[in-house]
């Protein structure tokens, strides 16, 4: 089973109580949780062990948070460069609280989300 196909499995199953549905557009996972928010998964297809999760909210402000190791040099100050957070916005970055190999990452970031979803 692909990582992708991993990552939609632990979320229809192990996060049942905040998503509704999934499906996939072209390369990427997309989540729709239970206020219609969306979660969507990247997992690069031609840099191994590269990925990005960006959860999209829907409170008018453009909040989003995204956990990603894609090495953007704007990030290399930080500790766990190249995995970095985005905190509520594109330039809000921080170290990444999650764990760095992207499965368990995933399932850090689907905790965050559903402490924080509202």
């Amino acid at each position: 089973m692909s990582i992708i196909e991993q990552i939609k499995r632990i979320a229809k199953v192990e996060f049942a109580g905040i998503v509704k549905y999934t499906y996939f557009i072209e390369y990427k996972l997309r989540i729709i949780l239970i206020n219609d928010s969306f979660i969507d998964v990247y997992i690069s297809q031609r840099l191994s062990n590269k990925f990005g999760f960006h959860w999209e909210c829907i409170d008018g402000a453009g909040t989003f948070y995204r956990y990603d190791n894609f090495p953007d040099k704007n990030w290399q100050s930080v500790a766990t460069f190249p995995h970095h957070f985005h905190n509520g916005s594109q330039e809000a970055v921080e170290a990444s609280p999650f764990s760095l190999i992207p499965i368990d990452g995933f399932r850090d970031f689907m905790k965050f989300v559903k402490k924080n979803l509202k």
